[in-house]
């Protein structure tokens, strides 16, 4: 069967950005594009996460080239993809049959310490952001500092207030459990998990558990289900079918409307930039899925939800729910 697919997380603009540093003229041309219409892509979310050798000052500076880049992108190929800001630029770019890009904050490592920057960062538009990546902010403790036992600070607390003020959704995938349901207490509108996959499945930190799970739907949010091999089994390789396992795990928990993919293609990104992701809570040699690696395996995936769940909720998971659910929640 084929499907459109709506893809919660790529970190292609970092891939992007280290090729384009080196003197390459289109990386995003030359490869991540292809790659997305290979595997049915209409939706995009596109994360800006701030590398190790960025944190501090350098945050909000590389945020910003970063967010260029997608806007450069954007422009070289307007025939083919388009930034969207709004729920009505996302229908009529998608019936355009074009790929609608959605830009994002993996970590808010660029604020600092200033909330004002929500209003800098939304002009510039982003529309999804999340408090924490695995490490510590000014704003929250991500699951890599989990035992601290931290909420979310005062600092946090306003800029949650303002991102939902400002139409941004606010993401909780890399968030410490305390931090979670400290921002479910003060939380005003449905959250999203980008990518993230289901802990009674597999135990790892990065995973929500049902509770959590349980939480963000009662909420009206969604989880978008990450590819990531290590936490999606135990033993090593993953596979396709344990993704699967997760996904209807998520179902059967959040319902068949508020679960989709966050594949969070780590492979190909991590092989381009310079190795210095450290802290993603796995082995250094990125322990990718086999089968499911990069944007062009996506029709072998929605062949695997296919046979598992049937065609219409296989349809509804690959891309139909994080597209409604986008429709409901940008302004």
């Amino acid at each position: 069967m084929t499907a459109m697919v709506a893809d919660c997380h790529n970190d292609l603009l970092m891939a992007v950005r280290h090729l384009r540093e080196r003197g390459h003229q289109d990386p995003f041309g030359d490869f991540w594009l292809p790659q997305l219409r290979s595997g049915g892509v209409g939706l995009q979310v596109l994360p800006v996460c701030t590398e190790e050798q960025y944190v501090g000052e350098g945050a909000l500076r590389r945020c910003l080239l970063m967010l260029d880049e997608a806007h450069r992108l954007a422009d070289a190929h307007a025939g083919d993809v388009a930034i969207v800001t709004t729920s009505r630029q996302l229908t009529e770019t998608l019936e355009a049959g074009r790929i609608a890009l959605v830009l994002a904050i993996e970590g808010a490592e660029p604020f600092g310490q200033s909330v004002e920057l929500v209003d800098v960062l939304w002009r510039q538009g982003v529309r999804m952001c999340s408090l924490t990546w695995n490490r510590r902010t000014m704003m929250a403790d991500g699951v890599g500092e989990r035992d601290t036992g931290g909420r979310l600070t005062g600092l946090g607390v306003d800029t949650v207030r303002c991102l939902e003020d400002r139409g941004v959704v606010v993401d909780v995938s890399h968030l410490s459990e305390a931090g979670f349901f400290h921002l479910v207490e003060i939380a005003s509108r449905p959250m999203i998990a980008s990518h993230s996959s289901c802990r009674a499945v597999c135990g790892h930190p990065r995973n929500l558990s049902d509770a959590q799970l349980e939480i963000l739907s009662r909420q009206g949010g969604f989880v978008a289900v990450n590819a990531f091999g290590p936490f999606l089994a135990e033993t090593a390789p993953a596979t396709v079918s344990d993704f699967v396992d997760h996904v209807e795990h998520a179902v059967s928990v959040m319902g068949a409307h508020a679960v989709g993919l966050g594949t969070d293609f780590i492979g190909d990104v991590a092989a381009t930039v310079d190795p210095i992701l450290t802290g993603l809570l796995a082995s250094s040699d990125i322990p990718v899925t086999p089968g499911l690696e990069r944007p062009a395996d996506f029709p072998r995936l929605v062949t695997a939800l296919g046979r598992r769940l049937g065609a219409d909720l296989a349809a509804r998971v690959a891309g139909k729910n994080l597209v409604e659910f986008l429709t409901r929640a940008l302004p």
